[in-house]
């Protein structure tokens, strides 16, 4: 069965059997009634992916992988902070007229900053490093620019990743590693989603770096269910498990800025119904 199901399970049974309530606190988010959205939370919640494993998928329902796919491209690729240039509408409440999201995540990606090797964005740096001194120890992204914040509509959520490079005893290819970081997650909503994105960011950032894609590392700080989220919860990790999906990309991009949704390859995903209209707190 899926080993991610089982990460899922047990990281959702911990927060309802032993989280702490935010119940009658001070909280900023709101349900659309207006409602103060309190939640059971866990704090400093890790888990480990291993990508020569399994692509870690939930099957207790589906994850819409193209689209998580897409979203990680109009960030680390596309470096857009307008939801006019993604294909879902997951952005959309927190957009202006114009469609922009503020200086948040995409924009962020794209700053340049001076090294002595020239000018370069954030995503261009990770390549370029991993093509000339893979073995580097600073080789990441951060979106978490605080004289930014102002300027953003959210806060960045999954804010961080630190790409890290091994070798494997009898492999003739390096293994890329990732640590995620995340200050803040709505498990239901978001935990596969971001497990996903950052998944399929990892595996193409190894393929057109000649590396195998190994372990993805992700640390929650505060990862969270919902009052409302609760009843929802229990009935998903209480479903039937499947095998994990085979996902992989088309062998013959080389170029990180070449890849689409259309060179995801997704193949005998079996999972749960979906479960829609979850409720959102803003």
């Amino acid at each position: 069965m899926s080993r991610a199901d089982g990460i899922f399970v047990r990281m959702c049974e911990d927060i309802l059997e032993n989280g702490t309530s935010t119940q009658g606190e001070r909280v900023r988010p709101r349900w659309a009634d207006g409602a103060s959205a309190y939640t059971l939370k866990s704090f400093g919640v890790t888990a480990r992916y291993d990508l020569r494993e399994e692509f870690p998928a939930l099957t207790l329902r589906r994850t819409a992988l193209k689209s998580a796919m897409d979203e990680v491209l109009w960030i680390y690729q596309r470096k857009s902070n307008n939801v006019h240039d993604l294909n879902s509408h997951i952005w959309d409440r927190w957009a202006d007229e114009s469609g922009s999201i503020g200086k948040a995540y995409g924009y962020q990606i794209a700053q340049l900053s001076r090294y002595p090797e020239g000018e370069f964005d954030q995503m261009d740096r990770v390549l370029y490093d991993l093509s000339h001194t893979p073995y580097s120890r600073r080789i990441m992204t951060s979106t978490y620019t605080f004289a930014d914040l102002s300027d953003m509509h959210l806060y960045p959520c999954a804010y961080s990743c630190t790409y890290n490079v091994t070798r494997c005893p009898g492999d003739d290819a390096l293994t890329l590693n990732m640590v995620l970081m995340q200050r803040s997650q709505d498990v239901l909503a978001a935990n596969n989603w971001n497990v996903c994105q950052y998944a399929l960011l990892l595996m193409m950032v190894a393929q057109v770096s000649g590396m195998i894609p190994g372990e993805l590392l992700h640390v929650i700080a505060d990862a969270h269910i919902y009052d409302r989220h609760v009843e929802i919860v229990r009935e998903l990790i209480g479903r039937p498990r499947h095998p994990a999906p085979k996902v992989a990309l088309n062998p013959d991009v080389t170029d990180f800025y070449a890849f689409t949704t259309d060179d995801l390859l997704v193949c005998d995903y079996v999972h749960g119904p979906q479960i829609k209209d979850i409720p959102i707190a803003v």
